[in-house]
């Protein structure tokens, strides 16, 4: 699914890892990501998390969706801050599921939480088989 969105390519996304509902994907933000505050505007952190979502629940195999999601900014990203976004799944029940995501800036000592995300999702197509 990563290898067709262009959207998050082209914003340099990359995609770590996506297994049993688990996904890791990386940003640096860039001048064109950064708002008037001087700080990345929070359309491009709920891209990132979102991202890692769609990743972790399309891990199982069906053609999986976003049904909801909401963001809480914790603090700020700058420009030149390398985000990572780890989304886990925390359940499945049906065609839905709930995921959580976490984005954080590495540091060279640690991991700063930027924002918490929270994802539903909903299975649109069962896997063949």
């Amino acid at each position: 699914m990563f290898d067709d969105d262009i959207a998050s390519q082209s914003l340099g996304i990359e995609l770590l890892e996506a297994a049993q509902g688990r996904a890791v994907a990386r940003m640096r933000i860039t001048e064109r990501m950064v708002n008037g505050h001087a700080i990345a505007h929070g359309g491009y952190l709920f891209l990132l998390a979102d991202t890692a979502f769609a990743c972790a629940c399309n891990s199982h195999g069906p053609v999986t969706v976003a049904a909801g999601a909401e963001i809480s900014f914790v603090t700020s990203a700058r420009l030149g801050d390398l985000l990572v976004a780890t989304a886990q799944e925390r359940t499945r029940y049906g065609r839905n599921g709930i995921y959580d995501v976490t984005v954080h800036r590495e540091t060279g000592c640690g991991a700063d939480v930027i924002a918490e995300f929270r994802g539903r999702s909903r299975v649109i197509e069962r896997q063949e088989g």
